[in-house]
């Protein structure tokens, strides 16, 4: 047999080996689906609470493909946050600071490509699971809403940065944008329904509080592995963040581009103001896999700190204070922004 031929059997006896794997893992996800426990979903009618988080059904799918597909390079830096933490940004914020070299802030790639697509989103079913070992660039950027539990062991061999927020301000945000995702056929969800949702930790990868746990105390046990930070402070101080995290991704300024302004422009390059008035981010829709698709443009809308004081009254803000209080008592962790 010809070494061409034997490539093409021997693809074709990969391709069915994959085949059938899937259509187990297929089965499994079927079964399991009947033993978890059900929720009331945002987006979709329900959510199933897998391993303490609540996830819609093709989101447990995809982490059973992702444990079992997926290949990390000990260079990969994923981007994980809770949904609506400031993900957007810093997405723009890190692929403009690693690639800092490749483009010109007069005419960059960020002009032309939403900050979505700098990154592969790990929780999208694809079957099998993208290979991505054709991605040129080195490192490589992913990101995710999984918690930290629910990743893969060798994506923890990497570097991970990870974003947190107001819970208050991402109750707004996710309000907001699941809102606009929620299918037809379900009635509206109101503020007051998501409100109590949330605070008994019903949301799409909640528990919130937990969620954010479960990466703080991994980043206290490896410093060097997981680079915890702040919407809030990010704000105040963007380009102290921009340093950290070039530093962080093995990329730190060197001392002619400090003196050029090189961090302020990738700060502007990248601020609210800009990204979301560029037509790229205005126009078009953001696949994520075969079954969700996203307007553009519904990834800005304000990226204020405090927007939840337009929607909440005393009485909900004291209570998911409360909660938060709880959550985090002995933690070393706070969330209080002054505003």
């Amino acid at each position: 047999m010809s070494s061409f031929l034997s490539t093409l059997v021997g693809s074709k006896e990969e391709e069915e080996k994959e085949e059938v794997e899937y259509n187990i893992i297929c089965q499994k996800h079927k079964l399991l689906l009947q033993t978890l426990t059900k929720g009331n979903g945002w987006r979709v009618q329900h959510l199933y609470n897998y391993k303490g988080f609540w996830l819609n059904p093709n989101t447990v799918k995809n982490n059973l493909l992702l444990h079992t597909y997926f290949k990390s390079l000990p260079t990969d830096i994923v981007l994980a946050a809770f949904m609506k933490s400031g993900t957007t940004w810093l997405k723009a914020l890190m692929f403009s600071t690693l690639n800092r070299h490749r483009y010109n802030f007069s005419d960059h790639h960020l002009h032309n490509h939403g900050p979505q697509s700098t990154f592969p989103f790990l929780d999208c079913e694809s079957y099998p699971i993208t290979d991505f070992t054709n991605i040129p660039i080195s490192p490589r950027l992913f990101a995710t809403h999984y918690s930290y539990t629910l990743l893969p062991a060798c994506i923890k061999s990497g570097k991970i940065v990870y974003v947190c927020r107001d819970p208050k301000d991402v109750l707004i945000s996710k309000w907001h944008f699941m809102s606009k995702l929620r299918s037809k056929d379900l009635p509206p969800l109101s503020l007051d329904v998501a409100f109590e949702l949330f605070c008994q930790g019903e949301s799409e990868y909640g528990p919130f509080w937990e969620h954010i746990l479960s990466y703080w105390r991994a980043s206290l046990e490896s410093p060097e592995k997981i680079l915890f930070l702040k919407y809030e402070e990010m704000k105040k101080q963007p380009e102290v963040v921009v340093r950290k995290l070039a530093a962080f991704m093995g990329k730190p300024f060197a001392e002619e581009e400090e003196e050029k302004g090189v961090v302020g422009d990738i700060v502007k390059l990248c601020s609210f103001e800009n990204l979301s008035n560029l037509e790229v981010n205005n126009k078009g829709v953001e696949k994520f896999g075969s079954l969700v698709e996203v307007e553009k443009r519904d990834f800005f809308r304000k990226g204020e700190i405090g927007d939840w004081k337009n929607y909440l009254n005393e009485e909900m803000k004291e209570r998911i204070d409360r909660i938060t209080d709880d959550k985090f008592k002995g933690s070393g962790l706070s969330l209080n922004a002054t505003v």
